[in-house]
């Protein structure tokens, strides 16, 4: 067993959290996971070693990492919610990592679009309301339809697409009624209204500031924004993809972010790209798995050796050829008895992987947001994918 060792404060709990497990033991690294709840984590063979601590305190992640036997390498993390932590505990020990406090602000939603917009970065009107007075002001100035969404959070959790002002500030009223996330931290009693942009939505993933590629996003029916699939790399236009790209590189030049993985979403508008989002972590929706299908470009691994300040090897080594997800998302609440095609759709010529996520018997409800997935095909072309996911239906026993 290595004795360099990669500390993760926390993890995702699907997607690329494994991943990132793996990535470190390949790069020689021993993971060592700090988090104050094991059972939220089900790692299977991939499981690292395991450290009690408060991850939401600096002061305690540092006392960890310090008390850990052998040579600490890095300190990251898979999850949006702790990229700010883990940044400033590396910090502490003079290892690599992003700037805490370019980090601090993309992470708040409304302090991010204030720098972007001071930089003159095309983002859409938005306000910043702690209460339903002032979002009810901030709906007539912006206009309607108007899109409300917490300050912090990821996977469209929260988001929603109002098309009344007395819809938005019922909606912005129950944003501002939660107190606590997923993980049982602290909600801000702030939220964000932004004026509605049109158009098609994209992504460009970077790595050190410099654009990786271009994802094409497919979104599911409002009033929610919930990524139904990706494609990598877009079908676009030179000068579109131009534009995009190069959005994307000012906004986080802007925002301090040159350290790792940056996830920019735009919308490509008629007057041309709007920064909807930037993300200081890689993407989510298992878009890197699809940059790595489709460029041989492994970002996790170049996360990870990032983390343990070892050299990037970015050159890709074919050039790019599609790679799509789908995910499965019922449409219906209740129990999942069994999801049926399984076999039926991997048998698609160009499909490369089918996964289910949920057990039978497992409860599912409609959230809106990244939740609502119980799995994905992942094929090499949009068109197989859809194909694929045609042919599983999930029998669902509705509640009494």
């Amino acid at each position: 067993m290595s004795d360099r060792i990669l500390v993760l404060v926390e993890s995702n709990t699907s997607g690329t959290g494994r991943l990132f497990v793996r990535r470190a033991r390949a790069s020689g690294l021993r993971p060592v996971l700090l988090t104050e709840n094991a059972s939220r984590y089900h790692w299977g063979d991939d499981e690292p070693d395991v450290v009690a601590a408060r991850t939401d305190d600096l002061d305690d992640v540092v006392r960890a990492c310090a008390n850990l036997a052998g040579d600490l390498a890095g300190v990251g993390t898979s999850s949006e919610y702790y990229v700010g932590i883990a940044a400033a505990a590396a910090g502490r020990f003079g290892l690599p990592g992003a700037d805490p406090a370019a980090v601090e602000v993309t992470r708040d939603k409304e302090r991010q679009r204030e720098r972007l917009h001071a930089g003159g970065i095309q983002v859409p009107p938005f306000a910043g309301v702690s209460d339903v007075d002032e979002a009810a002001v901030a709906v007539d100035r912006l206009g309607t339809p108007v899109v409300v969404k917490p300050v912090s959070g990821s996977g469209s959790r929260g988001v929603r697409l109002c098309g009344t002002a007395e819809e938005a500030v019922r909606y912005a009223g129950k944003l501002l009624g939660e107190r606590v996330d997923e993980r049982g931290r602290p909600l801000p009693q702030r939220i964000l209204l932004e004026q509605y942009v049109p158009g098609t939505e994209f992504s460009v993933e970077l790595f050190g500031g410099v654009p990786v590629g271009v994802t094409r996003k497919h979104l599911g029916a409002p009033p929610s924004f919930v990524e139904t699939g990706h494609d990598f790399p877009a079908t676009l236009s030179p000068p579109d993809e131009d534009a995009l790209r190069d959005a994307a590189r000012r906004a986080v030049l802007r925002l301090g972010l040159s350290f790792g993985p940056a996830h920019v979403e735009l919308r490509l508008g008629p007057d041309g790209p709007v920064l909807i989002e930037v993300n200081p972590r890689l993407a989510g929706g298992w878009i890197p798995r699809l940059v790595q299908e489709a460029t041989g470009l492994d970002l996790v691994l170049e996360t990870v050796r990032g983390f343990a300040g070892l050299p990037p090897r970015l050159s890709q080594d074919v050039a790019p050829r599609p790679s799509s997800i789908r995910f499965l998302i019922p449409d219906a609440e209740g129990e999942l008895v069994a999801v049926h095609g399984v076999e039926d759709a991997a048998a698609i010529p160009s499909v490369v992987e089918v996964q289910i996520y949920r057990e039978p018997g497992t409860l599912l409800a409609r959230n809106g947001d990244f939740r609502d997935r119980i799995g994905h095909v992942v094929a090499q072309s949009g068109a197989a994918a859809e194909a694929a996911l045609h042919k599983l239906t999930p029998e669902i026993r509705k509640e009494p």
